[in-house]
């Protein structure tokens, strides 16, 4: 198949600026169209973000000279894309009014904003753990009276660290789940220097963020039925999130109690020979082993582990029985990678491979 023609919307910030990294030499899609706020119309990419560049790679050679297109200019982006990425900072409503507007404008929109995480036809796709949720894009493209166009979500970046867990151990039944995250400040799009005030501290608030953990993942979890993604019942999952002076990296505690407990050696199993189907299709951003289960006392540590497969893969660590939940460990998933907008490519991969912008 030929490349997909693809956009970038919020290109200028921490998110946009890791989806064109990623995108160089890509061999499923060309980037075509980058597009930021009215202020930055026109302007050279490497204008805009040079006293703001964020990630640790270089600006790539194919996006320094693009001139930047208004997010909101749905018209003439929509020309010159099959595809977008959608990764603005704007209120609920705007971006659910442009990303449906794109939509109709026959163009596939892979979302890392909240705004469409709850409509009940938007796939929220963790794509090794609930590929088949597209099945509710044909009701959504009926809905918009789109031909090709469609919305799909990517979750908070949060719950990749511990839900594909529970995925992986579903047929035991989790039943109880507690979770404490420890988040990155890249989490929040900022870095040491600009957000000095991180440095050496902890800070027990984010805001949305406790109720975006402990409610998605039953999304995910869930199932389709009449055209609707239905959310799972259970786990019951309360959470606790904290700020914590880290670059890139989300680290969950997790306690889980089940209705069928499993042995340590059954969860070890699960976890080690869980496959979806980025593995199977052989994707180019999917971990040839998604999660991975770390023997060491210490690990999984952010600083050795976060990067491993890319970034794109979930480690365990530190799984032992609890005194009041069945068991407990460690999950550790990169933020800006696995979460954000690695997690969005790889949604994206997905589509392509599945023939969904060929329609």
């Amino acid at each position: 198949m030929k490349k997909a023609r693809v956009g970038i919307l919020g290109a200028t910030g921490m998110v946009g600026q890791r989806f064109v990294t990623l995108l160089e030499n890509h061999p499923y899609f060309e980037v075509t169209v980058l597009a930021a706020s009215k202020r930055n119309e026109g302007v050279r990419y490497e204008d805009a973000v040079s006293d703001r560049w964020k990630i640790e790679l270089p600006i790539p050679d194919y996006a320094k000279d693009m001139k930047l297109k208004v997010v909101q200019d749905v018209e003439t982006v929509s020309k010159d894309v099959d595809l977008v990425f959608s990764a603005v900072d704007m209120n609920k409503e705007e971006i659910i009014a442009f990303e449906e507007a794109y939509a109709k404008h026959e163009v596939v929109v892979v979302s890392n904003n909240s705004a469409n995480r709850w409509t009940d036809d938007v796939p929220m796709l963790i794509p090794e753990c609930n590929a088949d949720h597209l099945a509710v894009i044909e009701a959504q493209k009926k809905r918009l009276g789109s031909k090709k166009g469609f919305i799909v979500v990517k979750p908070n970046c949060s719950i990749q660290s511990y839900t594909p867990a529970l995925v992986a151990l579903k047929k035991f039944k989790p039943k109880r789940v507690v979770v404490t995250t420890y988040q990155a400040i890249s989490g929040a799009g900022k870095t040491f220097k600009s957000w000095p005030e991180m440095i050496e501290n902890v800070i027990p608030y984010i805001g949305g963020e406790e109720e975006k953990s402990e409610k998605e993942p039953l999304k995910v979890m869930g199932h389709v039925e009449n055209g609707k993604i239905v959310n799972a019942s259970e786990p019951l999952i309360t959470c606790q999130c904290v700020r914590v002076p880290v670059v890139n990296g989300h680290t969950a505690a997790v306690f889980v109690e089940f209705e069928e407990k499993p042995t340590i050696e059954e969860i070890r199993k699960c976890f080690s020979e869980y496959r979806g189907l980025p593995q199977e299709l052989a994707l180019p951003h999917a971990p040839k082993q998604f999660i991975h289960y770390m023997e060491e006392e210490d690990r999984p540590q952010v600083k050795l582990d976060v990067n491993e497969d890319g970034g794109m893969a979930l480690m365990i660590g530190r799984l032992r029985e609890d005194s009041m939940f069945d068991y407990k460990f460690i999950g550790l998933s990169h933020n800006t990678l696995r979460g954000a907008a690695g997690g969005g490519l790889l949604s994206a991969e997905l589509l392509y491979a599945k023939g969904y912008l060929n329609s």
